[in-house]
């Protein structure tokens, strides 16, 4: 409980900082893999996100993805996007930065990832009895994700 706490206590204090800082938001979250085109696919296939622009140049390919029933839809969002940048080699050593995703079912959402080509490192599980459910995945580049499904409202 002292963990959720804590939890709650920076979500406030991001609460309040966004009201003071009104115009920053997030834009997106920047991962990297060795397959671009490959982690993309991965993550439309897992969480029905689509690519909304690609910058290819020598040596340096950067695909951006956006969520959206269609493509159009997802071009359309004006949401954060996860962008997905060439690097020299796949590597999930570290743990720390990752991506996190809200979903609605943490079990279904899990097993679409694994059919995709996820790794779990934790099947959902249920967070101190609070109705906050965890997952915890690794995609086919090494990056980790971690999704969050909050209870339902009552």
């Amino acid at each position: 409980m002292k963990r959720l706490s804590k939890i709650l206590l920076a979500a406030g204090a991001v609460l309040a900082m966004a009201t003071a800082n009104a115009g920053v938001s997030l834009n997106s979250v920047r991962i990297g893999a060795k397959d671009v085109a490959a982690v993309a696919k991965f993550y439309q296939a897992a969480f029905g996100m689509w690519e909304v622009q690609r910058i290819s140049q020598p040596n340096m390919l950067e695909i951006m993805l956006a969520f959206g029933a269609t493509v159009e839809a997802a071009k359309a969002n004006t949401g954060s996007q996860i962008v997905i940048m060439q690097r020299a080699a796949d590597d999930s050593s570290d743990t720390l930065a990752h991506v996190i995703l809200s979903v609605t079912d943490a079990v279904a959402t899990t097993k679409a990832a694994k059919a995709a080509g996820a790794r779990v490192e934790r099947e959902p599980f249920e967070y101190n009895k609070t109705g906050i459910w965890i997952a915890m995945l690794v995609d086919p580049a090494g990056n980790h994700i971690e999704m969050l499904q909050m209870p339902a409202a009552k």
